[in-house]
């Protein structure tokens, strides 16, 4: 089920074209036979009046607070003459993007970044446009396997990957050694400074949580993700070790709480030893700590008397376009240059944000980076494809975040923990 990504870094041709995708349709799914005609990112030869188009962009805050955002908008006006683009740019979170998406598919942005766990969503509400062309080609033939996987339904593609979608482990080199941080048992058993925190647990609404038990060995739909009937086994002898140990952890006065205290005023504060995040926060704890920083693999936990590697989900961050864009033309043009190998370099030197196009991933820059190095290690050896089915999608994000929560709270403790627990199993239940 985990798919390993050995060769993220391979050299690959790279298609140069970047526009084709079908015409604007109410279900993207449905391919209408038609595509717009091929824009080169390099095509400078201007018509005699350029037509005046708009375009919406919904993107993240680290893609714009620093201004990579605006650079990109300007380059590509520049590389298309032939339209006279307004942007209006407007700031919109990977993780909560199809919910805002869908609450109006019309006045959402035409073109738009998320993660790629909500695509069986956007595509069952028929408001993410599949991709064609030059444009599918460019996904298919210049990244691996494993990503362009994360973006298809069905064997079509509709979103262009652009970065890793996983978290692993960063601490604090003057709080921790490389031998305390191999398990949560090593890092909780450090001695360290009473106004120290050792870990900082966050359940990221179950996005982190999953790790624990997918760790530990337990499924949600079987081994193949898809076997609804089998539904989850989160409530056997394992899951309620594994629940008891979160109890033990999350109790525990050396490890902070998300939402209590800020991560990142511990961190600049040399008051945390270890926690989980992404790349995209790299840039962040670095200023904060400097060569103090540490990054390594998710590290084993032991809840029964038996060793598990903790195992993070692991998708990718994409760009997709709106099925209901005003000029589909331009939004894909620019969804397919937002993506491209040129763009996702820019970005990994701006934010942080290592490729997944290989080519870029090439790049003396990412090779020699430490956060590519652990991605890379955390997706082979402490990783599990991040389910997408809707039947997941639907039952997994609104009852996975009260597990840590009702500990935290004591809503769920050692008295209850199997009802507890067999109430969310009987959530997961796909009649």
């Amino acid at each position: 089920m985990r798919k390993k990504l050995f060769g993220l870094f391979m050299a690959t041709t790279l298609v140069v074209s970047l526009v084709g995708c079908g015409k604007k349709a109410e279900n993207p799914s449905t391919d209408n036979g038609k595509t717009e005609a091929t824009q080169t990112p390099g095509a400078t030869e201007a018509p005699a009046k350029a037509e005046d188009v708009t375009l919406k962009v919904w993107a993240p805050e680290n893609q714009i607070k620093d201004g990579t955002m605006d650079s990109m908008t300007k380059s590509f006006q520049e590389l298309h003459p032939e339209w006279n683009i307004k942007f209006t740019i407007e700031t919109q979170g990977e993780d909560t993007a199809k919910d805002e998406i869908l609450k109006d598919v019309g006045a959402a942005g035409d073109v738009f970044f998320f993660a790629n766990d909500q695509l069986n969503e956007l595509v069952n509400a028929g408001a993410i446009a599949k991709l064609g062309g030059s444009t599918e080609e460019m996904v298919k033939t210049t990244m691996a396997e494993s990503v362009v996987n994360t973006v298809k339904v069905n064997d079509a593609i509709y979103a262009i990957p652009f970065t890793h979608n996983t978290f692993f482990m960063y601490y604090d080199k003057s709080l921790l050694n490389e031998n305390d941080i191999k398990s949560i048992e090593g890092i909780m058993a450090k001695e360290t400074p009473s106004n120290v925190y050792n870990f900082y647990f966050e359940s990221a609404g179950g996005w982190k949580l999953g790790a624990w038990y997918y760790g530990a060995g337990l499924t949600i739909y079987g081994e193949n993700q898809t076997d609804f009937a089998a539904g989850a086994n989160w409530n056997n002898e394992t899951g309620v070790a594994v629940t008891n140990y979160l109890i033990d952890l999350i109790k525990n006065p050396k490890a902070a709480f998300d939402g209590e205290i800020s991560l990142s005023e511990l961190a600049g504060d040399h008051r945390i030893g270890a926690w989980f995040d992404g790349s995209w926060n790299y840039k962040l704890y670095k200023d904060a700590l400097g060569d103090d920083l540490g990054l390594a693999v998710i590290p084993t936990f032991n809840p029964d008397g038996n060793d598990y590697q903790l195992k993070g989900f692991y998708g990718s961050k994409a760009i997709g376009v709106n099925s209901h864009a005003a000029n589909p033309a331009v939004a894909v043009a620019f969804a397919a240059y937002l993506g491209s190998e040129e763009m996702q370099v820019q970005r990994f030197e701006e934010t942080g944000q290592v490729p997944t196009n290989l080519k870029a991933g090439e790049s003396a820059a990412v090779q020699a980076d430490e956060v590519a190095k652990v991605i890379v290690e955390e997706a082979n050896v402490a990783s599990i494809m991040q389910p997408t089915s809707s039947e997941f999608s639907s039952r997994y994000w609104a009852n996975a975040g009260g597990i840590a929560t009702e500990i935290r709270s004591g809503a769920l403790n050692k008295d209850n923990v199997q009802q507890k627990l067999d109430t969310f199993v009987s959530s997961l239940k796909v009649e």
